[in-house]
């Protein structure tokens, strides 16, 4: 057995300690999976569906179809854009108050 010195006991129980919760965690998770995993089915199987599951597949469109869909977004204008607002300015009177403020001596 290794030379621990005279701290091995706590260095045993650190260790043994540490596994525990390891194995702990491992068995908490893999336990949480299976709920989650027969929650999922249970749902699946009412008819609920995830957001992320393969969406159907839409109906095929002819190549006719396709080039005038196309050649018509190509025509589009471009938006056009309208010039910002000027910002308003701060009354020249609040910067003259607050330059104007004398500290208390």
């Amino acid at each position: 057995m290794l030379d621990l010195g005279p701290h091995a006991s706590f260095i045993i129980a650190a260790y043994g300690v540490t596994v525990l919760a390891v194995g702990a965690l491992v068995v908490a998770t893999v336990e949480d999976d299976r709920k989650q995993r027969r929650t999922l089915a249970e749902l699946e199987r009412k008819g609920i569906r995830r957001r992320s599951a393969a969406k159907p597949t839409p109906p095929t469109v002819s190549p006719t179809v396709k080039s005038a869909v196309k050649s018509a977004a190509k025509k589009k204008a471009p938006a056009k854009r309208t010039p910002a607002k000027p910002r308003a300015r701060k009354a020249a009177s609040a910067r003259k108050t607050s330059s104007s403020r004398k500290t208390p001596s």
